[in-house]
């Protein structure tokens, strides 16, 4: 595989590259209240706007055609600084952004509402410094919007010309259907793409998820090749505590638990094949999450030109079937370690009350 070898982006036709490059990382620094940007996963950016323009052009340099933001990301810095480093190169880059998250420090300004969507897009094309946006998705499931409004008022937004697509993120295989069934039976654009976790330790989506988006011909953006850093070689047996920074997202690095102590065994084994194999092993990671039929882009969330450059260095890599096997016999297809892995976690499994008389 290599970055030249662009991919077609499921039943739209978009020919996009391999890795896309996630802008959750860059802005200016943490804002005033991080707890209204969603919490520290998306309210603070380690890497400051001028070296996040450098990465962001290196990246396109390299040949990277698409670039992942989200509103949300450092309170929309993350989009401020991706309309600067775009000036000039526009025309030739596929940018998807995400409305969701809330704003500010007001709640209404969230959410998969008609209301809140029409007002979130014009910020985000103000901030990208664009007269559209080619993907448009739904950060998580609204469970307080009919999804019937949501799908309406982004199909509006298309024939408005403000986005040429749109799509969901980590929306379950019933939402997903329902979505594309709604669309069809009431005459409108149905989405084409879904984003979603997938690695050699988050592999959930392989039972039902990846093939309703084969069967429906929908885009697959995977994000996590590293799985948040479980598989960046600092989570093994012999390693003690994690890095401190990945403590940002509670329950997600809490290894005293018995599913937590399965995934470090698995992220353990994973290191020694790559040991085994002489690969380093972030080249396994993104190897295996590039391999899937389903997957159209595989989203890398470099910090430093250095992290950067080590992912496009595993763009090229081919893994073969003895390897393949070899992964699925330390981490079953399907398997996920932790329920919030997947990236939502459901409300009738998060909230003890929905499923208690």
């Amino acid at each position: 595989m290599s970055l030249n070898q662009l991919r077609v982006f499921g039943r739209s036709g978009t020919l996009i590259s391999p890795l896309t490059l996630g802008t959750m990382n860059f802005g200016e620094g943490a804002p005033a209240d991080p707890a209204a940007a969603g919490g520290a996963a998306q309210g603070y950016a380690p890497t400051g706007a001028d070296e996040s323009i450098r990465i962001i052009n290196a990246a396109l340099d390299a040949g990277i055609t698409a670039v992942d933001t989200a509103d949300v990301y450092s309170q929309g810095q993350s989009e401020q600084v991706v309309g600067r480093a775009l000036k000039g190169r526009r025309d030739d880059v596929f940018i998807a952004t995400k409305f969701h998250g809330q704003m500010s420090a007001n709640p209404a300004h969230s959410g998969n509402s008609r209301r809140w969507i029409m007002q979130a897009v014009e910020g985000s094309l103000r901030r990208l410094q664009t007269d559209r946006i080619d993907l448009y998705q739904a950060h998580r499931p609204d469970y307080n919007t009919d999804v019937l409004e949501t799908i309406t008022a982004l199909n509006d937004l298309i024939r408005q010309g403000k986005i040429l697509y749109y799509g969901t993120s980590v929306f379950t295989p019933a939402q997903l259907v329902e979505a594309q069934w709604l669309a069809t039976t009431n005459h409108l654009i149905p989405p084409v793409a879904n984003q979603v976790p997938y690695s050699m330790l988050v592999r959930g989506t392989e039972r039902d998820v990846l093939p309703i988006a084969q069967q429906y011909g929908l885009g697959v953006l995977a994000y996590g090749p590293l799985a948040g850093g479980w598989l960046s070689g600092s989570f093994v047996l012999d390693a003690g505590r994690p890095p401190t920074r990945v403590h940002s997202l509670p329950g997600r690095y809490d290894i005293s638990g018995p599913a937590s102590e399965r995934k470090l065994h698995a992220a353990d084994s994973l290191a020694r094949l790559a040991d085994k194999l002489e690969l380093p092993l972030v080249d396994l990671a993104v190897g295996f999450a590039l391999n899937h039929p389903a997957v159209s882009s595989v989203i890398i969330g470099p910090r430093s030109e250095e992290h950067l450059h080590a992912y496009l260095k595993a763009a090229d890599t081919v893994l073969d079937e003895s390897v393949l096997d070899a992964i699925d016999e330390l981490v079953p297809p399907g398997t996920n370690f932790v329920e919030r892995d997947a990236g939502a976690v459901v409300p009738s499994l998060e909230y003890a009350e929905l499923r208690r008389r």
